[in-house]
């Protein structure tokens, strides 16, 4: 028998395999019409593996999904671990030296680079991410929503540090889809400025761009529950309608919006003076500070007269992000906007655009007030943030995002969610 000389084998040895895996291929077209196959070879090692050297990655995330107890325990444990936690923690400083090689950054976090579907490319999204601190939240966010077809805007507060303004502009001048407000405002909690750090992303992200379709506002403690695929797919759903908390005002609030309010040493107080009736006898509705609404919802908070003159009457109120959305969402003639009847009232349950666990609302199964389960994390303001035992539940919702997340309390929440959600992300290309 003749035998073949060493490089003549191994070039018929690369002839045969490639061809071997262009027969695969071939078949794989086959037996499933429409699907590239090479998509997913391409995409494949975008997936988040265990060889990413993640310190969480002790945990059994398949596990703890499926809410076995046995993983939920060591999760549990891990996170009152002081070692574990010191190994998950990035300082700020590490992003400004990661980022000096952006292709390097990019391709060793695993950003994705280009469009996983047309169906995503021709429906971009717009974000504002109102931010003040904990650049390795924000970081992980930031990859959980980036997709290149969409366009970001990032307010980050004036009262930050310095290392965490020059980190996060570090990690955004790496990609041509995301900018820094134009101008970023000094934030107080319950006042106006925290609604006009998203009015600024607005009217950047509006006058930046005219081919986004819809827009939503996140803050550092927010995290996807869905792909960007499925998000497309649930606002394409809409029809041009926005979701967003819009009900009667409670009795309890009522004095927010009826007293004038001031700004005094970095804090809100109330005046002793009462307000005059809001403009064109506007009813002033209930809502949160988060939305996911359209194009033309956001044209018309920049530009229609109604609203301009509302948000100035707002100004000097207490928490104005909990009730101005809700009140634009009820004006005739915005788009995507309901009639004020109280039976298109809708609550954040029933709106798509956060799911926050209150502790009040909590409790078991069996219970007829709790609205959902107890919180499997700790609390923080009587709000949930979320274990690794909430994601089961978490998952099973609607809701787009779901707020509060805390890679310091939890960080084996955020790296199950974040692993989940890239799988899916690319099994959707089959």
């Amino acid at each position: 028998m003749r035998l073949l000389k060493p490089g003549r084998f191994l070039l018929v040895l690369t002839i045969t395999i490639a061809l071997g895996s262009l027969w695969i291929l071939s078949l794989l077209t086959r037996s499933k019409p429409g699907w590239n196959p090479s998509s997913v070879l391409r995409y494949s090692w975008l997936e988040y593996t265990d060889s990413d050297d993640s310190p969480e990655k002790v945990c059994n995330c398949s596990a703890i999904l499926q809410g076995e107890r046995e993983a939920l325990e060591q999760a549990k444990l891990l996170t009152i671990t002081k070692d574990f936690h010191k190994s998950v923690h990035i300082p700020d400083e590490h992003y400004m030296n990661a980022t000096k090689d952006c292709s390097a950054f990019k391709l060793r976090r695993k950003y994705l680079t280009s469009p996983l579907s047309h169906e995503e490319e021709e429906f971009p999204l717009a974000y504002s991410m109102v931010v003040h601190h904990k650049v390795q939240s924000f970081e992980r966010l930031l990859r959980a929503i980036y997709a290149p077809q969409n366009i970001y805007c990032v307010h980050v507060d004036k009262k930050a540090k310095s290392s965490v303004l020059f980190a996060i502009w570090a990690i955004i001048d790496c990609f041509p889809n995301i900018f820094m407000v134009s101008q970023p405002v000094d934030v107080v909690y319950a006042a106006w400025p925290r609604v006009q750090a998203d009015l600024n992303c607005m009217a950047d992200l509006y006058n930046t761009s005219t081919k986004w379709k819809y827009f939503i506002n996140l803050c550092g403690q927010d995290f996807p529950l869905k792909t960007n695929l499925e998000i497309v797919r649930t606002l394409r759903s809409l029809k041009g309608g926005n979701s967003l908390e819009s009900e009667k005002m409670p009795a309890g609030k009522v004095w927010r919006v009826r007293n004038a309010h001031e700004i005094i040493d970095g804090g809100i107080q109330g005046t002793g003076k009462a307000k005059e009736p809001p403009p064109f006898n506007m009813p002033i509705m209930s809502g949160n500070a988060y939305f996911v609404v359209s194009r033309g919802y956001i044209r018309s908070v920049l530009e229609d007269g109604r609203v301009l003159a509302l948000m100035e009457w707002a100004k000097d109120t207490y928490s104005p992000d909990e009730f101005l959305w809700a009140t634009i969402q009820r004006m005739p003639g915005v788009p995507g906007s309901t009639r004020p009847h109280s039976k298109y009232d809708m609550s954040d349950v029933n709106a798509i655009a956060r799911l926050v666990k209150w502790q009040w609302h909590e409790g078991s199964q069996a219970s007829p007030d709790a609205l959902y389960p107890e919180c499997q994390g700790s609390h923080v303001r009587a709000i949930c943030v979320y274990g690794a035992g909430d994601l089961k539940w978490l998952l099973k919702q609607h809701h787009l995002f779901a707020n509060k997340f805390d890679i310091d309390t939890d960080p084996v929440a955020v790296y199950c969610l974040e692993k989940y959600l890239r799988k899916r992300a690319l099994s959707e290309l089959q």
